[in-house]
């Protein structure tokens, strides 16, 4: 007897410009480890909140966040387009986030 797959609407995952010259602050390596995550997380269910994903309160620069290591990517989801908007990508320092090299308030 076989089983039926559950299927999974894949998501188009774009980088905006801003997005980019954040991780491009970052080593190689670094971009490789942010990059790879952002492709297998974000793909498939990403408005589901999840260990390292959440929806954020409401804030001027996105509405979910995505963890990866001490790196956080922020970015929006557009259901209707099944496109994923990746907005801003920074890292935490203990209790400050940093983003582009700049304080971000939390």
């Amino acid at each position: 007897m076989a089983q039926a797959k559950a299927s999974v609407v894949k998501y188009r995952v774009e980088l905006t410009e801003t997005a980019i010259q954040h991780i491009d602050n970052y080593r190689r390596f670094e971009r490789n480890v942010i990059l790879e995550r952002i492709r297998s997380a974000l793909g498939g269910e990403p408005a589901r909140e999840g260990r390292n994903r959440k929806l954020l309160r409401e804030n001027p620069l996105a509405d979910w966040e995505l963890r990866v290591g001490r790196f956080r990517v922020f970015y929006d989801v557009a259901e209707a387009e099944r496109v994923v908007s990746i907005v801003a990508v920074g890292h935490k320092e203990r209790n400050t986030l940093l983003i582009g090299g700049e304080e971000f308030p939390l």
